[in-house]
């Protein structure tokens, strides 16, 4: 067994050159079919294996995370359709690199060879450089493929999505890791020197991403030892990935609806991984604060009215301790918050209350709920008629304080949750007093 885990003596480079190529280089497919992952792009019935069967590919755009395969579909696309491939970054692409590139592609399509161009991280263009794709686009100069791990709906121009197909490409699965790990031991000739849940923490640490795991492996594969490595010794010899988080891109918005949504759904344990997600991967825990403070009063409101007392204080409480104390006040919020009834009356009942203002502009308050501090304005009837709620026998006169001519709507409609309840019973109890007042 010590064997099949020690490294030996190195192959002499006339046996295999290639030995000094990274191990991402040398097992890049060279046909779609080798391409682990991404079957919801490259199956039979999926986008691209129907516009390589029907032999019309459009232009495209991969958006995915890193290390799924863009760079690699999109070499392999150009391949398959006999079309010269071009690569560029916008990273470090100017524009007279630019204009190189499609007089290059104009004179091949002279001389009848089409071109792929490829454009890794095209959002990084702004919108005047991504405008300038256009015209080639249309005149079938080139076929573009751009790759982008950013949204492409706020990064990339109208004009350039009309003319293209977004394809999502996913983060590979563990099993897909696998499948790419045992790939891996074939072309080194080896085992990788780990037990089982070790290789489990190995593609648990490539976070979805391939290339990070190849080169994960490039390292292990290194390790002269004598018996395999468990889980704890993997740790400690391997830095784990920091996860992918983007404090203003898409992982921003997409974590924090996730703790939202978590929250709305009374999920206390999604709660609490969303929030030590978004704490791991940097976030502002002030950032944190605000929007739960936000979620008590959108989706618990009046239920529990206590929900945002609990916010203030447990931001009020990070504020005078920071990190990471105070960050276990943010937790106890976020699980009160989850725990908590449910209610969005008031939060729908705002909404309707402003469009109602919209809609009926400035007509005034009636007469009898206005002041009247100066003898002209009781003249014109200011104050008359007003009933003080405090001298009736039950305290309650049920007038009118909706404008003249403006229909009674029912803007807050209490839910039979938590404190709610109490308030639905109240509300019943005034519409029925009102409604005996006013016959």
């Amino acid at each position: 067994m010590a064997d099949l885990f020690d490294d030996g003596a190195p192959a002499a480079i006339t046996e295999k050159p290639d030995l000094n190529r990274p191990l991402a280089d040398r097992l890049r497919p060279r046909s779609l079919a080798e391409v682990i992952g991404q079957q919801q792009v490259l199956g039979e019935e999926a986008p691209l294996g129907v516009m390589l069967s029907s032999g019309s590919l459009s232009s495209l755009i991969f958006w995915g995370p890193p290390g799924v395969g863009k760079t690699t579909i999109a070499r392999l696309l150009a391949r398959e359709t006999d079309l010269h491939f071009v690569q560029i970054s916008a990273i470090f692409t100017g524009v007279p690199d630019l204009r190189k590139v499609f007089e290059a592609a104009k004179i091949r399509r002279q001389n009848g060879q089409g071109t792929l161009l490829f454009v890794d991280e095209i959002h990084r263009f702004n919108k005047a450089q991504q405008d300038g794709f256009l015209p080639y686009m249309e005149d079938g100069t080139i076929l573009l493929v751009g790759a982008t791990t950013e949204n492409p709906s706020f990064e990339l121009n109208a004009a350039v999505l009309s003319r293209s197909q977004v394809l999502v490409l996913e983060r590979l699965s563990l099993v897909d890791l696998e499948l790419l790990t045992q790939r891996a031991e074939r072309e080194l000739d080896k085992a990788l020197p780990l037990n089982g849940e070790a290789r489990d923490a190995l593609h648990e640490m490539a976070d979805g991403d391939g290339r990070t795991l190849l080169n994960l492996i490039e390292q292990v594969a290194a390790w002269r030892v004598a018996t395999p490595l468990g889980r704890e010794a993997l740790a400690t010899r391997l830095m784990r990935r920091a996860a992918k988080y983007d404090k203003s891109g898409d992982e921003h918005y997409n974590l924090i609806s996730a703790l939202h949504k978590s929250i709305r759904g009374s999920d206390p344990d999604a709660a609490l991984y969303w929030l030590g997600r978004m704490l791991e991967g940097g976030e502002d825990p002030r950032f944190l604060a605000r929007r739960l403070t936000m979620m008590s009063t959108e989706d618990i409101g009046l239920a529990d009215p206590q929900a945002n007392t609990v916010c203030l204080n447990a931001w009020n409480t990070y504020e005078r301790l920071g990190s990471p104390e105070g960050e276990l006040a943010l937790a106890n919020a976020a699980v009160y918050l989850a725990l908590a009834p449910k209610s969005n009356a008031v939060y729908v009942g705002i909404k309707a209350a402003r469009r109602l203002a919209k809609e009926t502009g400035s007509a005034p308050p009636p007469k009898h709920i206005m002041n009247a501090p100066t003898k002209l304005m009781a003249e014109q009837g200011y104050g008359d008629g007003y009933a003080y709620d405090h001298d009736a026998e039950d305290g309650f006169s049920g007038q009118n304080y909706f404008p003249d001519g403006v229909r009674r709507p029912v803007l807050y409609q209490p839910v039979e949750r938590g404190f709610e309840r109490e308030l639905k019973r109240r509300s019943e109890y005034f519409a029925k007093l009102r409604a005996q007042r006013n016959s």
